[in-house]
């Protein structure tokens, strides 16, 4: 006789059953042991996990009451695109998964997801992004007064519906500053990130990676612009909830508006990964890949061709010569720490995970046609980045949630 799947919350009358939940957290510990990455008290874990599904769970829902879930046959193309970037059949695929534990149905599912997040933030942050002629001025003017700054942010989130009352307020208020006081006193802020915190890079220690002062909130940029590296900020409330805040690391890095600057020859293969599982098997397969380079057994350009998502596959994964602010920046920073002839290990974008090969760098003259696009273009990334933020805390907040964990 099977056991009885219990329900363990109610999303909008959509059950996500304890099954689910426990396959999704076994999942995230297998990712965290491979990453040696210490995990969370399991309790403190499943409610991350949960409260990750929820989200995706009412965003779904929104895709279908507009019409952008994908049909049962953009579903299989996916997947036969996945399989053919791994240099597998579906069945070998399916196989594949099932020694790693995953489900197929879960991963069809898990690629619906990445599918109605593409089309989800195209149609409400991306598409509706304006960059006036006045805040591409304001932020030439800003990179005019010296190189532009980046910031190693790490942050601790506690989430607050926009209708919470007062007695929530003060209680997630004072759960906050606590973890603050802990953080001040030397606690590892790390795992109080991945204990406690309900963002989404929580299982990364609560890391954001390295971002130009274009590419953070402004109540982030106001609230680490003055700290030495490695202090922590005052509790920072934003309407997604309230923020431990900690600056990791600073630096100064790119050329100063005016004079000449450095173009990267480039070139990347690439394999779209939205999901967690995903971004390991693609990271696992362009590491096979920058092998067989290596060795000599292939080269870059027949991969990119064979294997990559990217419009460049035709011209073996050639970007061309890139100007700064032309890429996302992590694939920037990625690439500029490369020497010329060299490949990075596989770096994850929100595109998916690449592996990037420098060709070659020259010194060219920095012309104001040029400032003005690479200034608009890192404007128009993080209004996209704030928008799709809010809509999607937007999307939470509106969903009826009736937790069943602790029943």
């Amino acid at each position: 006789m099977q056991p009885i799947d219990r329900v363990v919350a109610v999303v909008n009358q959509e059950a996500i059953t304890e099954r689910e939940l426990r396959n999704r957290v076994d999942l995230v510990e297998r990712q965290l042991r491979e990453q040696r990455r210490p995990a969370p008290p399991i309790d403190a874990l499943t409610r991350q996990v949960l409260e990750q599904m929820i989200v995706a769970r009412a965003q779904a829902q929104y895709a279908r009451q507009v019409g952008l879930t994908p049909t049962e046959a953009e579903i299989d193309r996916a997947v036969a695109d996945v399989a053919q970037q791994n240099g597998l059949s579906v069945q070998q695929l399916r196989e594949r998964l099932g020694e790693q534990g995953v489900a197929f149905a879960t991963f069809r599912e898990q690629l619906a997801g990445e599918i109605i997040t593409l089309r989800l933030r195209e149609r409400e942050a991306a598409s509706k992004v304006t960059i006036s002629e006045a805040e591409v001025d304001a932020q030439l003017a800003k990179r005019a007064a010296g190189a532009p700054v980046e910031y190693d942010v790490a942050q601790i989130l506690l989430r607050l519906p926009a209708d919470a009352d007062q007695a929530t307020v003060a209680s997630r208020m004072q759960q906050a500053e606590e973890l603050l006081a802990r953080a001040r006193d030397g606690a590892d802020f790390g795992d109080l990130a991945r204990q406690y915190s309900e963002s989404p890079e929580a299982m990364q220690g609560g890391r954001l990676g390295w971002r130009t002062a274009e590419r953070l909130p402004d109540l982030f940029l106001k609230a680490v612009s003055n700290l030495q590296p490695g202090q922590v900020a005052p509790v920072v409330r934003s309407p997604a909830g309230l923020h431990v805040l900690k600056l990791v690391d600073r630096r100064s890095e790119g050329a100063a508006a005016g004079g000449a600057l450095v173009q990267t020859h480039a070139r990347h293969i690439l394999l779209p990964a939205g999901s967690p599982e995903a971004q390991a098997e693609a990271a696992r397969r362009l590491e096979e890949f920058k092998r067989t380079i290596a060795s000599g057994a292939d080269t870059f350009e027949s991969l990119a061709q064979q294997f990559s998502s990217d419009g460049s596959a035709r011209n073996g994964g050639d970007l061309g010569w890139l100007f700064p602010g032309e890429t996302v920046p992590e694939f920037e920073r990625a690439m500029n720490e490369l020497p010329e002839g060299g490949i990075r290990d596989p770096v994850r974008t929100q595109f998916g995970v690449h592996l990037i090969q420098v060709i070659a760098r020259r010194t060219v003259e920095n012309s104001p046609e040029q400032m003005r696009a690479a200034a608009r273009q890192a404007l128009r990334q993080q209004k996209a980045d704030e928008a799709y933020d809010e809509w999607l805390r937007e999307i939470r907040d509106r969903a009826y949630v009736e937790y069943r964990l602790d029943n």
